[in-house]
């Protein structure tokens, strides 16, 4: 298959596609953009973004802002008051939250009401914990995740975009990104699925908290960027970006129980694909993925603009796009 005919197929079978970047061995193979974006224009990466956020926490870490990943969460919020009759949250650690094993007292994300309210973290404290205790049952979820953009601004004092301006994104030669907030629910929505560009910016809380679920938005490229890094263990062009130590730690595959995960299992806000391999991904609905495959020097990231039925697209990295080239 040419570079023409595997463009055409792409924009007929995939047609929420809007970027494509591939590297190999640290080159770009293949790039191309559709639905009438350009190369540095930016998508919603929707869940995505955990993956990111769990990179900031591990520089956070060697940083010594964070002293430990075993750290109790409210231990980094002094102030915070816990309500009558919680006992489990006092013991919920920052490994549970990285690893989706963090207990809540809500079925699914409660979006309405950590969204409706002037502090989403603490909302999303509230709703921490529970009476079935820590199960260690994975839980997985993406609103009340806003406890950990709450964690890094109480040890940096810096704002999530701020942190990641300056200790991410410049490094990787991405370019600056800045808050964006919703006047409204129907802004809100119209940001989380619209279909057109995006510009270098992060969704944020009313206290200007990125939300660390959702929300940030990227191009291809820079996604690319982030894989390649990772590939790297940590390095990019010769620079220390992320601890060695913690890319390692990320990918350690853990079980995920359930049926709706197609079997995929999970490290540090990052998903396992083949663990054997240490292949593994960030995912974001309507396919938004950073693949990385270490075995075969590989990086491929995958911009997607929303659409419901697609969960992520790595039997099509795997199946088509990779093969073809």
């Amino acid at each position: 298959m040419n570079r023409n005919e595997l463009n055409e197929l792409i924009g007929k079978t995939q047609p929420n596609i809007c970027q494509i970047v591939v590297l190999k061995d640290g080159r770009e193979v293949y790039a191309n953009e559709w639905n009438g974006y350009k190369r540095d224009d930016c998508v919603h990466i929707m869940s995505a973004t955990k993956s990111v956020v769990s990179l900031l926490t591990g520089i956070a870490l060697d940083k010594g802002m964070i002293k430990s990943i075993d750290d109790r969460v409210l231990d980094y919020f002094p102030d915070y008051q816990v309500k009558r009759g919680e006992k489990t949250a006092q013991d919920v650690t920052i490994r549970h939250l990285l690893t989706m094993r963090a207990p809540y007292k809500c079925k699914g994300d409660p979006w309405s009401k950590v969204c409706s309210s002037s502090d989403w973290t603490k909302t999303s404290l509230d709703l921490l914990g529970g009476r079935k205790g820590l199960t260690d049952e994975f839980n997985y979820q993406t609103v009340c995740l806003h406890i950990l953009s709450g964690i890094l601004y109480q040890v940096s004092g810096m704002k999530t975009v701020d942190f990641a301006n300056e200790y991410f994104f410049e490094p990787l030669g991405i370019r600056k990104h800045e808050n964006f907030y919703a006047r409204s629910a129907e802004e809100h929505k119209a940001f989380t699925i619209g279909k057109t560009p995006k510009g270098n910016v992060w969704f944020a809380d009313p206290e200007g908290l990125g939300t660390p679920g959702y929300g940030l938005c990227m191009s291809a490229q820079d996604m690319a960027k982030i894989g390649q890094m990772c590939l790297d263990r940590g390095e990019y062009e010769g620079r220390r970006v992320v601890p060695e130590s913690w890319i390692k730690d990320m990918t350690v595959p853990r079980e995920v129980e359930g049926p709706h995960f197609r079997g995929m299992q999970y490290g540090y806000l990052w998903w396992i694909i083949h663990p054997e391999k240490n292949v593994y991904a960030a995912i974001g609905n309507s396919g938004n993925v950073i693949y990385v495959n270490p075995g075969e020097s590989t990086v491929a990231a995958v911009a997607s603009y929303f659409k419901p039925t697609v969960f992520d697209r790595v039997d099509f990295i795997e199946e088509v796009l990779l093969p073809a080239l």
